[in-house]
């Protein structure tokens, strides 16, 4: 063969290779699986109502169980295995947020047994009926088998902690003994009176330390809902209102070396805007309010990163009803967004958004799994995912569950 017809030869074989692999780049089979899921219900402690709302990377599952008498407690979930861990002395407690560190630090919400003397507090969106007011609560700090209250600012009565890293600082947010002219609702009884404030409490010994973290000017109160392990923290600033989001998350925020940065200047509506998670990279995920619907009814997952700024997260595509609303708690390492996304009339199911704006739908990879994947609160590094779970629609039971990915 000469050395023409070799290059000739050569050159027919390349590109019959380059468009044998452009075909099966095209093929379905040739993209990328979805990874499926081993699911399992968390136990309870006796009640109708369950949720996982943190894991970390120990696989620790935290959030709460709830009892018969429909009271809720803070709960761990280790190996499978529930740990009660009680509260300050009231009836409810809660870990509400996605804690993350593996230092064996959780933190959350808990009732004392003082009767609250002024108002009800924000607490009352995160606890069940009909002990969820008329108490002062406390953010709380769970370490060592024990269960302590974090310190307010001074003159406040209440706080909340919602994360807490692996370097003993913990975010949340406290009530000041400020009146508060723009809390709303003035003429109903016991509404939000006082200023709360976003902090973060570094952690003892000897004893825990408040620091208040600034506002956007002109804002009067707001709340720090995550922080990784380089200090960074991200939350709320905006106005008291009804002290359960609305106008308080007004900018959705990340605090850094001191300074406030409004990450998403441009959102839509100035309501609603609440960063819920932040990874190690910096990442944030979270949803933003629509300018149709002041009340919180059709929200918009997103995440935001330094080098791109917001991408909005979509919701399911083709559901009948309609899905319209898609919300984004937790986000890993490898930027990984699990949420929810919801119908107009709240019908919502677990998703996972994997590299992509769409989202996927949690319930298509569950395998031989009963129950509807409701929430998806939270992922860690090695894909394990955790919500809650409608175990009986007819009673509208639900449950935590745990989701490991099956490779």
């Amino acid at each position: 063969m000469t050395i023409q017809k070799q290059i000739s030869y050569m050159f027919v074989t390349v590109l019959i290779a380059a468009s044998c692999g452009a075909a099966h780049a095209q093929r379905p089979e040739a993209a990328k699986a979805l990874t499926r899921y081993q699911v399992s219900n968390l136990p309870s402690v006796g009640g109708t109502s369950s949720g996982g709302n943190s894991i970390n990377d120990q696989s620790w599952v935290a959030g709460y169980s709830r009892y018969p008498d429909r009271n809720r407690h803070a709960a761990l979930w280790r190996s499978s295995l529930l740990t009660d861990l009680g509260t300050l002395g009231g009836p409810n407690s809660s870990v509400a947020w996605n804690v993350k560190n593996t230092a064996g630090i959780l933190v959350g919400i808990s009732q004392t047994l003082t009767p609250e003397p002024v108002e009800n507090w924000s607490s009352a969106a995160f606890y069940s009926t009909p002990n969820n007011v008329g108490y002062i609560n406390l953010g709380f700090v769970w370490e060592n088998n024990q269960m302590r209250g974090l310190p307010n600012f001074p003159g406040g009565n209440n706080g909340f902690a919602t994360g807490a890293n692996n370097l003993r600082q913990a975010v949340g947010w406290a009530e000041t003994g400020v009146h508060d002219d723009t809390c709303c609702c003035q003429d109903e009884p016991r509404h939000q009176v006082f200023q709360f404030l976003p902090a973060m409490w570094t952690l003892g010994p000897p004893d825990d330390q408040i620091h208040e973290l600034p506002l956007i000017p002109g804002d009067t109160s707001g709340a720090a809902t995550a922080i990784n392990d380089n200090g960074q923290i991200v939350g709320i600033s905006g106005i008291c209102d009804q002290a359960e989001g609305r106008h308080t998350a007004k900018h959705a925020v990340l605090w850094e070396n001191g300074t406030v940065t409004d990450i998403y200047p441009d959102a839509p509506a100035p309501w609603w805007n609440t960063p819920t998670a932040i990874n190690q990279h910096g990442d944030v995920v979270g949803f933003a309010g629509d300018p149709a619907f002041v009340e919180g009814n059709n929200l918009h997952a997103f995440i935001w990163t330094r080098d791109n700024g917001i991408k909005v997260l979509k919701p399911l595509r083709g559901r009948v009803p309609e899905h319209v609303d898609s919300e984004a708690y937790g986000i890993n390492e490898a930027r990984q967004v699990v949420g929810v996304s919801c119908d107009a009339d709240g019908n919502c199911r677990a998703v996972i958004w994997d590299h992509g704006v769409y989202p996927t739908d949690l319930n298509d990879l569950k395998g031989g799994y009963s129950a509807i994947l409701e929430t998806a609160k939270d992922i860690n590094d090695n894909g394990e995912i955790t919500g809650r779970a409608i175990t009986d629609p007819v009673t509208g039971a639900r449950e935590a569950y745990l989701a490991v990915p099956v490779h």
